[in-house]
């Protein structure tokens, strides 16, 4: 959890800028960060016990992103691309001699790139984020920087705050058999930080105060949830990190874990909740 922590301060400066950019560099980062993190995902699926075709199931992955994405006018394309990669996947495990073995590699395959597209759904946040009214505190940033400024702030907060409230108070840990360091004090601790965080900046994009709550509450747990999937997935590969690729903190998917389940979620909250509340 330390370097969890850590490593959000280290990626501020770069991920402010891409926010600032916006448009097709988030577009272009997600890509990256899908194209690497399902590598590792492979990997750790293989060590596992459920191989994977891993080029193949580095392009479904992109698919399934793109698709989560939900590039306007291209849907049906993406998921006709999406069904024939399932299909290769299944083609592609036939050649393997022990069907049991074929078998895993399909489901290796088809859930590493569904687990790992589900990053797109960054990039649909931003597309389709709600209309910032204009006497919103932050309404020069746009709805799109906000929202993605939200499930960014409200992910590290949950993360730092969960660290900091847990070495501090932590004594009673949970899901011992999947992260030994978690405690109900850092569990707590995150969900309040990112609370506080969710709500002040759902408060900035013009907002209710009293639906940026929930959000932050159900952005913490979603966050927390993705955070233990890898780590059970790490434990069953017998691994400590999903690669070496950043020195001092892991791999890709050691660093997008929780984004991978708060992502849908908070893309559901804030296109069901803030578009009403918006036109309200």
């Amino acid at each position: 959890m330390r370097e969890r922590a850590t490593s959000a301060l280290l990626f501020v400066p770069p991920v402010l800028l891409i926010l600032v950019l916006g448009g097709i560099w988030v577009v272009i980062v997600v890509g990256v960060l899908v194209a690497l993190a399902s590598r590792e995902a492979f990997q750790l699926l293989g060590a596992a016990g459920q191989p994977a075709l891993i080029p193949l199931g580095i392009v479904l992955a992109l698919a399934v992103a793109v698709d989560a994405a939900s590039v306007e006018g291209a849907e049906p394309t993406l998921m006709l691309l999406t069904g024939v990669g399932i299909v290769l996947a299944a083609v592609g495990a036939f050649l393997r001699p022990d069907p049991r073995d074929g078998f895993a590699t399909w489901m290796g395959t088809v859930f590493g790139a569904v687990y790992v597209g589900m990053l797109g759904f960054v990039v649909r946040l931003g597309s389709e984020a709600p209309a910032v009214p204009t006497d919103a505190p932050l309404a020069t940033l746009g709805g799109e920087r906000l929202f993605l400024a939200l499930l960014v702030f409200g992910v590290w907060s949950y993360d730092t705050g969960a660290y900091l409230v847990g070495k501090r108070f932590g004594r009673t840990k949970f899901l011992t058999h999947i992260s030994p360091s978690k405690t109900y004090a850092g569990l707590l601790g995150g969900i309040v930080a990112a609370t506080v965080v969710v709500t002040a900046l759902w408060w900035a994009a013009g907002q209710p105060i009293v639906l940026g709550v929930p959000l932050g509450i159900v952005l913490a747990l979603a966050a927390q949830a993705g955070d233990l999937a890898e780590s059970m997935l790490k434990r069953a590969a017998g691994a400590k990190d999903s690669s070496a690729l950043i020195p001092g903190h892991g791999g890709v998917l050691d660093r997008i874990d929780s984004f991978l389940f708060a992502a849908p979620v908070v893309t559901l909250y804030v296109l069901a909740v803030g578009g009403i509340s918006s036109a309200a």
